[in-house]
């Protein structure tokens, strides 16, 4: 009996596009995943849609609307297995800098007529709502990541991604610290690795695309940043910028008064 082919579905939220490209980015060996799954949903790439349920569900983008909450409920019944994927996806991305602020002052300046529209106070990772069976960080994800996990759900195992800190890639690419030797401020040492150290290759600090890593000491890493002179407002948006909503991150002015 022939073997039956996984169905995959690929759904957008609040985001940008771009942790979908990255699967498009796969280029010669997204033939190979046409071969091993059935693309049942994708609407950034054909308008073909194959009914559920699908076998797994992959998401990008943070939940942002009451219809994006029904619908992401509504996915997650259809999916037995459902990824976040992306810095948005997971941590509620550049879009969450609206928690700290008023959404109903924003509409007023925005909209011609904000009695319109309909949105949520916060900006939200999916996880908030449903739960999620692995989360695939990154701004957007690494599409080598992302086959990994791909091929982890096929073959049954537990994908082989990092949680160690972006410092360990610089080491690796014999990179000096940015923030030793030219007092650069750096999120490297508190955020997960999968950018292949981007920034720090070309002489700029972390801006944390990745989230943060696998119990980092914040506190510590914002002392370092005072040290530096930095303020401390400076500081806590820093930490804000592309997943400031993730619990590590979101109460770093917090740590920094303690």
């Amino acid at each position: 009996m022939a073997r039956k082919i996984p169905k995959i579905a690929v759904y957008k939220f609040a985001s940008c596009d771009g942790c979908q490209l990255s699967i498009v980015d796969l280029e010669d060996e997204l033939l190979e995943i046409g071969q091993r799954f059935e693309i049942a949903y994708f609407m950034e790439v054909t308008r073909a849609v194959k009914k559920g349920p699908y076998d797994v569900g992959l998401v990008e983008g943070s939940i942002s609307t009451p219809h994006d909450v029904e619908l992401i409920k509504s996915i997650r019944k259809d999916c037995k297995k459902l990824v976040a994927i992306g810095a948005c996806a997971t941590a509620g991305g550049i879009q969450a800098l609206r928690n700290w602020a008023s959404v109903e002052e924003f509409s007023k300046y925005v909209y011609a007529k904000p009695e319109y529209i309909q949105t949520l106070e916060k900006s939200s990772p999916i996880s908030e709502y449903v739960q999620v069976d692995l989360e695939l960080r990154g701004c957007p994800v690494n599409k080598y990541q992302l086959l990994e996990v791909l091929s982890a759900l096929l073959a049954g195992r537990k994908p082989n991604t990092p949680t160690y800190s972006v410092c360990m890639e610089c080491k690796r690419k014999g990179n000096v610290c940015v923030t030793v030797a030219k007092g650069i401020p750096c999120l490297g040492p508190v955020v997960q690795a999968g950018c292949g150290a981007l920034c720090p290759t070309y002489s700029r600090g972390c801006y944390g695309c990745f989230g943060p890593m696998e119990s980092p000491n914040v506190k510590s890493l914002a002392s370092k940043f005072i040290e530096l002179g930095m303020d401390k407002k400076d500081i806590v948006l820093m930490f804000r910028e592309f997943t400031g909503w993730s619990k590590e991150f979101r109460e770093v002015d917090r740590l920094i008064e303690e």
